[in-house]
């Protein structure tokens, strides 16, 4: 059987930019002493927070606080970036 996976219907695409990372961790758990489990990179600003496993979920925290839709795994070998405001997998 052939599976065939809808494509994105994310149009939030044109908010990625060039962007630095803030650090090569959570910028709030490092300030606050603390671990995550993964990493997310915020395209809008590079922002780097953790993800929604980590206790904090401060990549969510910083989407609600800014709006910066498009994130991108800030792990290696991961390649995926997600829309928070489309719920969806988008790269």
């Amino acid at each position: 059987m052939i599976s065939i996976r809808p494509q994105p219907t994310c149009t939030h695409l044109d908010s990625v930019q060039a962007v630095t990372p803030s650090g090569k961790g959570c910028q709030e758990c490092l300030e606050m002493g603390d671990t995550w489990v993964h990493l997310r990179l915020c395209l809008t600003c590079g922002h780097v927070g953790c993800c929604d496993s980590s206790k904090h979920k401060h990549a969510t925290k910083h989407y609600q606080a800014t709006k910066h839709p498009i994130v991108k795994s800030f792990e290696p070998g991961e390649n995926w970036l997600w829309c928070y405001e489309d719920k969806e997998v988008v790269g």
